[in-house]
């Protein structure tokens, strides 16, 4: 799709995706702890689910962790084949200038440039209109591709038929 496998993404380690949605064959009559029951072998497909997943990211080197879940469930959702869009408000702002992706540095997380950058290819990311006012940051600051837009789109997007939206 974008040129990286989901394991690529999560820097090569089994991501909870892959974990969960192995064969059915595999989890034909397997005991299933997360709901004390036995499994049926049946398993949600991506054709049941939302197939565009809204992600809000409030947060950047202010919380780390909560900042780098929002990107990998966003690129996750890229490589499992959903319509992404990832919207980058309050100090994710940041995120949508040149350079400021790679300064963000998290043990055993994906690197945010290369998240972003997938992002960038494959979904749609949007910088909020008044996050960046308020950072002095203009059209002609931020990396190409990126949008720059309001609430309004936001709530447009996130209330679609067969949307999701997360916000970290």
């Amino acid at each position: 799709m974008f040129g990286l496998t989901l394991d690529q993404l999560v820097d090569g380690h089994q991501s909870e995706y892959a974990h969960r949605h192995r064969s059915d064959d595999q989890h034909a009559g397997e005991h299933d702890p997360e709901h004390g029951k036995e499994s049926t072998g049946r398993r949600t497909s991506i054709a049941g689910m939302a197939t565009t997943l809204v992600v809000k990211v409030t947060v950047g080197l202010d919380a780390p962790e909560r900042c780098s879940q929002a990107f990998t469930v966003a690129a996750t959702a890229l490589a499992s084949g959903a319509k992404v869009s990832l919207w980058l408000t309050g100090e994710s702002a940041w995120f949508a200038l040149p350079g400021r992706a790679a300064e963000f540095d998290l043990p055993h997380a994906a690197p945010l440039p290369g998240l972003l950058d997938a992002l960038l290819t494959a979904g749609q990311v949007t910088l909020c209109t008044q996050c960046a006012a308020r950072r002095d940051i203009g059209p002609d600051d931020v990396i190409t591709g990126i949008r720059i837009a309001g609430a309004a789109s936001f709530v447009e997007e996130a209330l679609a038929d067969g949307a999701q939206a997360l916000v970290y």
